[in-house]
């Protein structure tokens, strides 16, 4: 599957539109982590655990939006974004995004 956050490829030629292709997650917060995190919050620096999970929850969230996609028949995914808010205390979503199209052979 190609994806691109651009409009369009330089390569290849879009010959049909399918829709908007997505993907999500939700994560919590880990008491663990954030035990950690809280401590190397006093000290500063990366606090990996929350940018490993973030990493993860991309993954997840692209995996699921190419799926998407591939059940549209789309051969790429164009303009793909990530956005994340806040659903409750401790819990993000992480939505991925773009538009499904078919490309010309």
């Amino acid at each position: 599957m190609l994806i691109t956050t651009q409009n369009k490829f330089s390569d290849y030629e879009i010959e049909k539109t399918l829709g908007i292709a997505k993907g999500n997650t939700a994560r919590a917060k880990n008491i663990g982590k954030d035990i950690v995190a809280g401590f190397r919050n006093i000290v500063g620096g990366e606090i990996q655990e929350y940018t490993e999970m973030i990493a993860g929850s991309r993954e997840q969230a692209m995996d699921r939006m190419i799926a998407d996609a591939e059940r549209m028949g789309a051969d790429a995914v164009v303009c793909m974004r990530f956005e994340t808010s806040q659903v409750m205390q401790g819990v993000s979503e992480l939505l991925c995004y773009g538009t499904a199209v078919k490309l010309k052979k």
